[in-house]
């Protein structure tokens, strides 16, 4: 296999990335630094709508905006009429989740990594309707176990929905091996790839998954603001949306509406059109240099980072998984993490930190604190990866 260094022009990514040569950033699972064409795309309409109004740019760029949807399809192995465009990924994943009916005592199948936004959505319905919040215990590795969900099945189970990367702890659950069971059961199946998108193939008919929601602002790299929802086909005409307006389902006559018959359907009329050229470019961008050799390179660089904290005393991994991806987790004894998180910034290095809160079940199991968080990306250099290493190690030593 070719190494990823040779498969991806890192010097023309880093052009089109101006803050590269002033920072390591090492945040793409909060916001990744968007590339000059997206930009490009963002600032162009809004130029357009200054100069001749927002439904007459819109209007212009028809054909642009359309092939967004085609852009995001083609990103997961999914038809165009499966993607819905919307303002994030929570909204995304909150119109999928709120379109399903429960009842007393039906049970939603959960991972114990998931996050907390989706979890008290959980709570929120299971309070209104009586339904049921099962966590699926997790194997040695700390993956979701796909053993014990299996036997957890039963005619009760209305829904699996689980975060397939999570937002720490550098796991990746076995998404498609929970696909195949939800197949087999006819149980649909809702997979938040938030922190997925980006940094790892996305392939829903080998996840088999029968809703989708993502973010374009992590490891997409596209504008904040941005998200997507997919929907099979088989599943949509069976869905009606939490929220509906007169584009979801035109008004046709005084005492009836009509659901459009595609995932648009999970969509308003209004939108931020520059946002959504935004997001197309990000999603043609990683498409050009090719998701295969993009998720190489995250995870040599996730790699490298981990075997040198690993080397550093007073330094904890907090990493699960039997192959983790480009969100590395961890603590240094001594240091809270906004502290580590604040020197690196005077070092010139951009990393994160994520709160218990995040991953409460998770958390909770493990008795982890508040953890710092650094997540490379394909455009980052392992000299990058070694400054944080290096700044850490002084800051060990103190």
């Amino acid at each position: 296999m070719a190494e990823a260094s040779d498969l991806i022009d890192i010097a023309r990514i880093r052009a089109d990335t101006p803050a590269a040569s002033r920072l390591a950033y090492l945040h793409n699972a909060g916001a990744g630094l968007m590339p000059a064409p997206v930009v490009a795309a963002m600032k162009g309409h809004i130029d357009l709508e200054t100069e001749i109004g927002g439904y007459a740019a819109a209007d212009r760029e028809a054909d642009r905006l359309n092939a967004v949807y085609g852009s995001v399809a083609r990103l997961l192995n999914a038809a165009p009429d499966e993607i819905a465009l919307v303002e994030n990924a929570t909204v995304a994943w909150q119109m999928a989740f709120y379109s399903l009916p429960f009842r007393k005592g039906d049970r939603i199948l959960t991972a114990e990594a998931e996050y907390a936004a989706n979890y008290v959505a959980f709570l929120q319905v299971a309070k209104r309707t009586g339904a049921v919040i099962d966590v699926v215990p997790s194997d040695a590795s700390g993956e979701l176990d796909v053993n014990a969900l299996e036997r957890m099945i039963d005619e009760r189970v209305k829904l699996i929905a689980i975060t397939w990367v999570p937002t720490n702890g550098g796991l990746v659950n076995p998404a498609a091996a929970v696909g195949k069971i939800a197949r087999a059961h006819g149980i649909p199946y809702l997979l938040d790839a938030c922190q997925a998108v980006g940094q790892m193939t996305l392939d829903v008919e080998a996840i088999g998954c029968d809703m989708l929601s993502a973010t374009g602002r992590k490891f997409l790299r596209g504008p904040r603001g941005t998200g997507f929802l997919y929907v099979r086909q088989a599943l949509l005409q069976r869905l009606e949306p939490p929220m509906i307006d007169h584009f979801a389902a035109p008004w046709v006559s005084r005492d009836e509406y009509r659901l459009r018959d595609d995932a648009r359907r999970f969509e308003t009329w209004e939108n931020n059109y520059a946002a959504r050229l935004g997001l197309g470019a990000a999603v043609d961008y990683a498409l050009e240099i090719g998701i295969a050799p993009i998720e190489q390179r995250c995870r040599m660089l996730a790699g490298r980072l981990r075997g040198g904290l690993a080397a550093l005393p007073g330094i904890t991994i907090r990493d699960l998984g039997r192959a983790p991806g480009a969100i590395v987790s961890f603590t240094l004894d001594g240091h809270e993490a906004d502290a580590v998180v604040a020197s690196a910034a005077t070092a010139g290095i951009t990393i994160g930190a994520s709160d218990p809160s995040s991953t409460r079940i998770d958390a909770e199991l493990r008795a982890l604190p508040h953890v710092v968080r650094a997540s490379p990306h394909y455009y980052n250099t392992e000299a990058e990866i070694d400054r944080l290493i290096a700044h850490l190690a002084d800051l060990a030593a103190r």
